[in-house]
């Protein structure tokens, strides 16, 4: 807790123009969470980002909670450097990273927005559109926790879907952009979300990838992202079916 106050110190003694940093809350069971401005150049044009970190009680040894949003650009481009310096924050982990994700950012603007553009060209490509995954998990010691994290990061990333248990099954369904899908898995496997068997807190090495595949028109396109039991087999197999 010590090294976080004092990354956030440095952060507020480098971002100190107006509004550039906004502390926005701080707790023991949450950790801190605050607000960096910073302005990104693209062929000549402006372009102001509002990056949200939330550091939780186990940051540094787990990836910080992080939101990108500006006025200027899509939600896709935002979820991709989203994706970007999360990839690159897995480098960093057990050392204070804030700093080093903007530096980061800053360099690497340019290569989102030209990549962006060539995205747009190639908006009907097999990438673009709705997927679903389906994934299962081992076990899951801390649940309330555990669900709690899931249903967290689905909210973050706009992915709807299921938590499904059955005895001792436990699968979790996803629909949404690719990308996003791919950056929830990373938050899955960078974050310390269960206990092992000594109750000490551990990331989630136990995930497989069942199947993952582009929503095709006759399969049922989820609105929400719900908890669910089921008591057997068949009942199971009968919700899968009828999401197709």
């Amino acid at each position: 807790e010590e090294e976080e106050e004092e990354e956030v110190a440095a952060l507020r003694a480098i971002y100190c123009g107006s509004g550039e940093f906004q502390l926005l809350s701080r707790s023991d069971s949450e950790g801190i969470a605050f607000l960096i401005q910073t302005i990104c150049d693209h062929l000549g044009k402006k372009f102001l980002l509002k990056i949200t970190f939330q550091l939780s009680p186990e940051y540094p040894l787990c990836l910080p909670h992080i939101s990108i949003c500006s006025d200027h650009l899509t939600r896709k481009q935002c979820s991709d450097m989203k994706g970007g310096l999360m990839r690159y924050g897995e480098t960093l982990l057990s050392q204070p990273m804030i700093y080093e994700l903007m530096m980061w950012l800053q360099h690497n603007f340019q290569n989102y927005m030209d990549q962006s553009t060539v995205d747009k060209a190639a908006e009907s490509n097999n990438s673009c559109g709705v997927w679903t995954s389906l994934l299962q998990l081992d076990h899951m010691r801390a649940k309330v926790k555990y669900i709690k994290s899931i249903e967290k990061w689905t909210s973050d990333l706009g992915l709807t879907g299921r938590l499904i248990f059955m005895d001792r099954l436990i699968f979790i369904l996803l629909q949404g952009e690719r990308d996003d899908i791919k950056n929830y898995l990373v938050l899955q496997k960078t974050c310390k979300v269960d206990v092992d068997s000594s109750g000490k807190k551990c990331k989630e090495r136990m995930i497989s990838v069942l199947r993952e595949e582009k929503l095709q028109p006759e399969q049922q396109r989820l609105t929400s992202f719900a908890v669910q039991y089921f008591v057997s087999v068949d009942e199971l197999h009968q919700e899968f079916e009828m999401m197709g």
